[in-house]
């Protein structure tokens, strides 16, 4: 029992320093627009003085009015006119003030999103690989906006709120001690109530801000593979998935919203016992001659205005709760250890001849399962490398390490004699042209996919890789040509069609070195042949790494490293594999028997 309770203390004790530390960093981006913060501070103050200063003047008027045909009517107009002047001002501070907490809180926003997108570009790939997409992007875009409404809430009514129960509480004590202190003793039940509610509402509202991105996650899958889902009759199993999470988001929302509903009533309820005592009081002070019946409405309405402040900041509290929730989530984000900065004398990769070494390369996904063991590799220029093997052998995960998409955990892959760790990502990446199975399109026209690599190719250069890719035929049947919209799914395109187009992609860069992983999986036979015409006129001269299934496309290939298990088991020529009666021999033949049979 003892145990328990100590681990719950420590569990709370996290909390509290995590919504300290998220605080701070929230703070810390406020600090770049301080300038907003003054100036909303002092509004708030001008603001608040001249609203207080009404319920005086009020009760000046009262006492103006002395009895039936006894009123100081010249009095009681001069005192109206105030009244009017301090509520222009009044209204003009406020409307200012809106716009300094506007402008304070979105562009913090603003600079929150920016960074966590900066963050996100920079992430090494197994975060990205590890998250669900539609998690990422619930924080990146749900729970900034969740921190802005709770930021610009606080800024809205705190300083506001602080700033009238310290001017109420100046203002009754010039009038009456007594009835003040009546006041400020009832005061700290309010304090009590707004500590209960905050201390049970953060850890809620963090748990639905976590549910709410487990949402989006499984959304974003589905509406993203609806086709494989409906294909395979998974409707049923993925609605009640999401009836589950949905259930679960429920519950979290049910009992964060229950706690931050009866802040309203519980606050309210010590409203009235301060409107209470101030009325009793008070109106023992007239009958006593200390107190005027002006003073005493004064009075009564300082104390509505002194208790008010208290419900807004308890509904602030409860709103920030939900912010800082939000905050910290996107503040986790934003602290991901980013992928291994380049060194500052990083080298420019020029030049390229397409010399590529690995030396005892070792890497794995996940501590303590290996994966490549001892991979070594010497590739000439201009020679094509066809890596083959089983499912899982390790195939793609060369050419992860060969793009840097992840690190080697020992060993090293070198271009041109450099290590790849010492020369930056990007003139690396440049040096490959890459074309995958699973092809990539962005929302934009024709032209702009082909030239995603090359944004300032011409039109003939543009039409001469369409035509290399065998799609600029069916590129010049489309209503707009070259200039004809697609969404990042292809729309129309048929999976062959966008693989064409991302070959045609790396037809127009014709760099120095190519990675062919499965790159006419999707595409017919007779177009195959074609295409293949084409890239083996590409690749003449040209280091190309070429990753197959089907072994038959590879025969031509300098050198195949047969892979099993994350190591090269065997090594050579198509003629020279088949002569050892090893296992790319039974590979081919199991290929080669299976194409028979379908025949």
């Amino acid at each position: 029992m003892a145990d328990k309770k100590t681990e719950t203390q420590m569990n709370d004790n996290k909390k509290k320093q995590g919504q300290a530390a998220t605080l701070k960093k929230v703070f810390r981006h406020l600090g770049k627009y301080r300038i907003f913060v003054v100036f909303s501070i002092l509004l708030a103050t001008v603001s608040v003085a001249l609203t207080l200063y009404v319920p005086k003047l009020t009760g000046n008027a009262v006492d103006y009015i002395i009895g039936a045909g006894n009123v100081d009517f010249p009095g009681v107009i001069r005192i109206m006119i105030r009244i009017g002047v301090c509520t222009l001002i009044t209204a003009l501070a406020q409307w200012l003030m809106n716009i300094c907490n506007n402008k304070m809180t979105y562009q913090v926003v603003q600079d929150i999103r920016n960074e966590a997108f900066r963050k996100i570009k920079i992430l090494p790939l197994k975060y990205i690989d590890g998250h669900p997409y539609g998690e990422v992007v619930s924080r990146v875009i749900a729970d900034v906006d969740q921190f802005a409404d709770g930021l610009l809430m606080g800024f809205t009514q705190l300083f506001t709120g602080i700033a009238t129960i310290v001017g109420t509480f100046c203002f009754m004590l010039s009038v009456n001690v007594t009835i003040t202190f009546v006041v400020v003793l009832i005061t700290p039940v309010s304090f009590i109530v707004a500590n209960f509610i905050a201390k049970r509402t953060f850890s809620m509202f963090r748990l639905q801000s976590e549910i709410r991105g487990e949402q989006t996650g499984l959304i974003d899958e589905m509406v993203g593979n609806q086709k494989v889902v409906q294909a395979f009759g998974r409707g049923k199993k993925v609605t009640e998935e999401f009836d589950e999470i949905n259930e679960r988001l429920g519950k979290a929302y049910l009992k964060a919203t229950f706690f931050s509903s009866i802040t309203n009533p519980s606050t309210r309820f010590v409203n009235s016992l301060v409107y209470t005592g101030v009325g009793i009081t008070g109106a023992f002070a007239v009958v006593n001659g200390s107190l005027s019946v002006g003073q005493l409405s004064s009075f009564l309405s300082y104390a509505n205005q002194y208790t008010k402040p208290f419900n807004e900041i308890s509904g602030v509290v409860t709103e920030f709760q939900n912010a800082v929730a939000c905050a910290q989530r996107i503040f986790d984000l934003i602290e991901e250890e980013p992928q291994t900065p380049e060194p500052e004398n990083a080298v420019e990769l020029k030049n390229i001849q397409g010399n590529v070494r690995a030396e005892h390369v070792d890497f794995s996904y996940v501590e303590g399962q290996k994966l490549i063991r001892d991979f070594n590799l010497d590739v000439k220029p201009g020679q094509r490398i066809a890596i083959v093997g089983p499912t899982g052998c390790g195939k793609t995960t060369i050419i992860n390490l060969l793009m840097r998409f992840y690190d080697v955990k020992n060993g090293s892959i070198s271009v041109e004699g450099t290590d790849i760790r010492e020369m930056t990502r990007k003139s690396l990446r440049a040096g490959y042209g890459m074309v995958l199975q699973d092809t990539w399109l962005k929302t934009g026209t024709i032209r702009d996919n082909i030239t995603m690599g090359r944004p300032d190719a011409t039109d003939e250069e543009v039409i001469a890789a369409a035509k290399a890719s065998h799609i600029h035929s069916y590129i010049r049947r489309l209503p707009q040509g070259y200039d004809t919209w697609i969404t990042e799914d292809g729309g129309g395109l048929s999976q062959g069609q966008k693989q064409l187009l991302c070959i045609a992609r790396v037809m127009l860069c014709r760099p120095p070195m190519l990675i062919l992983d499965e790159a006419t999986s999707s595409i017919d036979t007779r177009t195959e042949l074609k295409i293949q015409d084409a890239f083996a006129a590409l690749m003449k001269g040209r280091t190309t790494f070429i990753v197959a299934h089907r072994l038959s496309t590879i025969r031509e290939a300098d050198v195949i490293l047969v892979m099993k298990d994350g190591q090269i088991i065997e090594q050579g020529n198509h003629e020279s594999l088949l002569a050892e009666g090893g296992f790319y021999k039974h590979l081919y033949e199991s290929q080669f028997m299976k194409s028979q049979e379908s025949a």
